[in-house]
């Protein structure tokens, strides 16, 4: 075998709790990850070195060089299977996933290329062991590798996946003329807490019971009041204009409005897949984002295409 491909999805979250600044500079989380039908192609090649070639949707904004997350996700698993690893790797991308849009693409990257190489160099290793890996890579990795729909706690990289009925959620996505720093949306949210005199003193994260009544009942009204992120006040300080985006899909009719992430991407949860059409078209013509997609989900993670 001398190359592999692998599809892998994006990710929104449904929930986002986000606790108070730990000692090693993290948040302790309580997510819902929910991968959804919008994919980057990843391909892996044996090579005499390693090297990352992208292409794509946003495809300047990504490293290529050995600060990717890709190849940094080729040396983890390389540390661990080294008897079977080659001497380098050629990674290929062909993103489709915006770039710092709150959909962790680059993570999604990452998990694409563990679980390439671990087809390429036929190591074998299970993907509880792949999300292990994954989990040192990046704090969303082990999710892209998992798909699905799954709560994620401590940075969001301890996973369970969520027991729900074999739904379909249909979703609207307005993608910004823009982009947010992670890290710089959760030092605003750092700086909005201390200014409420919350600084230190954020309640540990917990998990809503009530999004995950909406989700094991298939209720789509009740998931879409359900639906929170912490981090999307900071995110519209930073990015005002999402206020608008959110406002003209809740009046265009959408369940649920939502900033994905750390944004900018705006998500809006439909009634159907002609509902889902309807939210596209009328959030095209408020002028409210660069451009709007649709996506289903939950789909599952990072899965071998070509061998």
């Amino acid at each position: 075998m001398t190359s592999v491909t692998v599809r892998v999805p994006a990710k929104i979250n449904l929930q986002l709790a986000v606790g108070p600044l730990r000692p090693d500079g993290y948040h302790g989380l309580v997510t819902v990850f929910h991968a959804i039908g919008l994919f980057d192609m990843v391909s892996v090649a044996a090579a005499e070195a390693d090297s990352v070639a992208v292409t794509g949707e946003g495809a300047g904004q990504v490293p290529a060089d050995g600060d990717n997350l890709a190849l940094r996700a080729v040396r983890a698993l390389r540390a661990v299977v080294a008897a079977q690893a080659g001497p380098g790797v050629a990674v290929t991308i062909n993103k489709r996933i915006p770039v710092a849009a709150g959909l962790a693409g680059g993570s999604a990257d990452a998990a694409a290329a563990l679980v390439g190489c671990n087809e390429l160099w036929r190591a074998g290793l299970p993907v509880r062991e792949l999300c292990e890996i994954a989990a040192g890579v990046g704090s969303d990795v082990a999710f892209a590798v998992l798909g699905g729909t799954a709560v994620g706690r401590g940075r969001g990289e301890r996973l369970t996946p969520a027991l729900m009925p074999a739904a379909r959620y249909h979703w609207v996505l307005a993608f910004a003329d823009g982009a947010l720093s992670t890290p710089e949306v959760y030092g605003t949210l750092d700086r909005l807490r201390a200014a409420d005199g919350r600084a230190g003193k954020a309640a540990e994260p917990e998990l809503s019971t009530e999004l995950m009544a909406a989700l094991r009942a298939g209720d789509l009204e009740r998931l879409g009041r359900s639906l929170s992120n912490d981090l999307q006040a900071p995110a519209i300080s930073l990015f005002p204009a999402l206020r608008k985006t959110l406002d003209a899909g809740r009046e265009s009719g959408a369940l649920g409005a939502l900033v994905s992430g750390s944004g900018p991407t705006c998500l809006f949860l439909a009634r159907d897949a002609r509902h889902a059409t309807d939210l596209a078209v009328a959030l095209s013509g408020a002028g409210v984002c660069r451009t709007v997609t649709r996506a289903s989900g939950p789909v599952p993670g990072a899965t071998v295409i070509e061998r």
